[in-house]
């Protein structure tokens, strides 16, 4: 069985950062520009702005919203992506989504909130 940060490193981060590259791209950035926003190399933003990584989840409009708000905070202050990348992964958390795509991709049981409160509630203490 998977862990949710897996989930999280395997299937949402690269979403988010194809989001966030799809977003900065709109704003007339270059691919050197925003990998070097994202923290990543140009090639992996080629990737995301050609769909040829990160395409298999969809993200819920809640959360690219958020995407797009964290875009044009990352263009005003450059240095802080980290900060912005895990207000998104918080809000990936709080909405339940990342308990939706780790149920989607692990047998995960009905009863699991670990995602949610980072406690066992599946009938043992």
């Amino acid at each position: 069985m998977q862990t949710p940060q897996e989930i999280s490193v395997w299937y949402i981060l690269p979403s988010i950062r194809r989001e966030l590259a799809l977003a900065l791209k709109k704003k007339k950035l270059s691919q050197k520009q925003i990998a070097s926003i994202l923290g990543v190399t140009e090639a992996a933003v080629s990737q995301y702005l050609r769909s040829k990584r990160a395409r298999s989840i969809k993200l819920p409009n809640e959360i690219l919203i958020a995407i797009r708000k964290s875009a044009d905070n990352m263009l005003k202050d450059r240095s802080c992506h980290i900060f912005e990348i895990q207000k998104i992964m918080n809000l990936v958390k709080k909405t339940g989504f990342l308990c939706k795509i780790h149920r989607k991709h692990d047998n995960v049981p009905r009863c699991c909130t670990v995602c949610l409160e980072g406690e066992k509630k599946c009938g043992s203490t």
